[in-house]
């Protein structure tokens, strides 16, 4: 009897897998606790969260911030620069055991998906208007054109791009807002014949490396600054040309992956896939001539192009989060829709037709959120977190900065959020470089690159939502990214102990 190939399980049974051994370790590691400190705009007053116990109520002063042993200006926290609650230094305490069981597990992936309903929306809305300008023929003639006027030079398509998602992920943190570019970039890549794996790729490590070597990116390398207790500036230069040096490395990986593949298309990592991504999406595209590109279509691509130009401004600048975002491309998508030409039927049929091609993406969205939940129902993040801290105390100043680095990573695969981590973290750890000699501006560079690196692969994060948009097999891109993986590891961490140990 022929024994069937094996093949590696589909993101959702790999995101139940981590869930049921998330909730086995809630039986392993012990519960525990750090207070929070939070700040409230109303009274001008510090909050202690103790759990179990009363809440503390403290003036907003900057007294009361050093004896909290919290190393940070009070002006932070009042100009809303810090938001989220706050781990105390030194307040870790064990508590009764908070062991998941068998109905937790089940009813996780339903809590998951009703607190990420924010996401799960904006993802299903933009599955709707993709839908509508489908069905007008838009995206076909769009492409038509661009495939034109980049032949010869297709290249230049992934430089372009890179740059954008990586201005993107440096400035203002863009990350989970790349998950419509998919959409739109897929198309247009592969009628230029590229491989799949290259747009996944070029939008995906293009934002990563952004995020990992964030210059001015609030929601990671300034929150963590403010919460370390120093200026983001310290170390800016370095992260900037750390920033250029990593795109190069990057793009000239893919450009390696883009010639193999061209000298023989069997190098493709993704040929049984092929396929069914062009029919996924180009089953729209037709080679004919005779569709004219009239004032309708123009209009359509103008409104649809221009919505993402307000959601970067949005959120930016306004403070937009999904909500925001996905009530503006609602609107867009009414508007296309009067002006589109199709009856009211069709246009309601593209934007389900649009929505349920994203269904199984709102579903691991949950999934994920799900690990979370039982990690903060079992209580056992900050028990990580102050393990983690005694593992790196009182060790020589290279070999800190490295194990840091790998500290941040294993924490990054439980809490993906970079913000969320930076505020229930530094606190904690970056202290402890003042007890080795070493400036905190280290550790938050440990903290960038170390969450940066794993935020590659991890399940918990971003990196299935893509794949499942872009409908590539997990193991196919981890045999893809882990080599450029191994290759930045590398270099980061030689550059951690050589800026430890000789200038800082």
């Amino acid at each position: 009897m022929k024994r069937k190939n094996f093949e590696f399980p589909t993101a959702y049974t790999v995101l139940f897998l981590i869930l049921i051994l998330v909730t086995v370790l809630t039986h392993i590691i012990p519960a525990g606790k750090y207070d929070r400190l939070s700040y409230q705009e109303n009274t001008n007053e510090f909050v202690v969260e103790k759990y179990g116990n009363e809440n503390i109520t403290l003036k907003a002063t900057q007294e009361n911030l050093d004896k909290l042993d919290i190393k940070i200006d009070v002006n932070k926290f009042i100009d809303g620069t810090i938001k989220k609650p706050m781990a105390i230094p030194n307040t870790y305490v064990k508590l009764d055991g908070k062991s998941q069981g068998l109905d937790e597990l089940i009813e996780a992936p339903i809590s998951g998906i009703a607190e990420s309903i924010d996401i799960i929306i904006f993802v299903l809305v933009l599955g709707g208007i993709v839908g509508i300008v489908n069905k007008t023929g838009t995206f076909n003639i769009a492409m038509k054109a661009i495939s034109q006027k980049t032949k010869g030079k297709e290249f230049s398509l992934v430089i372009i791009s890179f740059i954008f998602f990586a201005a993107g992920g440096t400035i203002f943190g863009f990350w989970e807002e790349t998950i419509p570019f998919y959409t739109i970039l897929m198309p247009l890549f592969l009628i230029n014949n590229f491989d799949p794996l290259v747009p996944m790729a070029t939008i995906f490590l293009g934002s990563a490396v952004g995020c990992m070597f964030s210059t001015v990116n609030p929601f990671s390398t300034i929150i963590a600054s403010n919460a370390a207790g120093i200026s983001f500036n310290e170390g800016l230069k370095f992260r900037f040309v750390a920033l250029i040096v990593f795109s190069i490395i990057s793009l000239l990986y893919i450009y390696r992956y883009i010639k193999r593949v061209k000298k023989n298309s069997k190098n493709s990592l993704v040929i049984e896939e092929q396929e069914e991504i062009r029919e996924k999406f180009l089953k729209d595209y037709s080679q004919e001539n005779d569709v004219k590109f009239n004032w309708r279509k123009k209009i359509i691509l103008f409104l649809f192009l221009f919505q993402f130009v307000i959601m970067i401004w949005g959120v930016s600048s306004l403070g937009w989060w999904f909500q925001e975002v996905a009530a503006m491309f609602f609107g867009v998508s009414i508007i296309i829709m009067l002006i589109s030409g199709l009856s009211e039927k069709e246009g309601v049929n593209g934007f389900i037709t649009g929505t349920s091609e994203v269904v199984g993406v709102a579903l691991i969205i949950g999934l994920a959120r799900a690990i979370n939940i039982i990690m903060e129902n079992g209580m056992i993040s900050d028990t990580l977190l102050f393990y983690s801290s005694n593992v790196v105390a009182e060790m020589g100043k290279g070999l800190f900065a490295i194990v840091m680095l790998f500290v941040f990573a294993f924490l990054g695969i439980f809490i993906p959020s970079t913000s969320g981590l930076a505020v229930l973290s530094m606190p904690i750890l970056s202290p402890l470089a003042d007890t080795v000699g070493l400036s905190r501006a280290v550790v938050v560079d440990a903290f960038t690159w170390g969450q940066g690196i794993i935020l590659f692969i991890t399940p918990t994060g971003l990196i299935f939502v893509v794949l499942q948009i872009v409908g590539i097999p997990y193991n196919k891109w981890l045999k893809f990214v882990i080599p450029l993986l191994v290759i930045i590891a590398v270099l980061v961490i030689t550059i951690l102990y050589v800026m430890s140990v000789f200038f800082r």
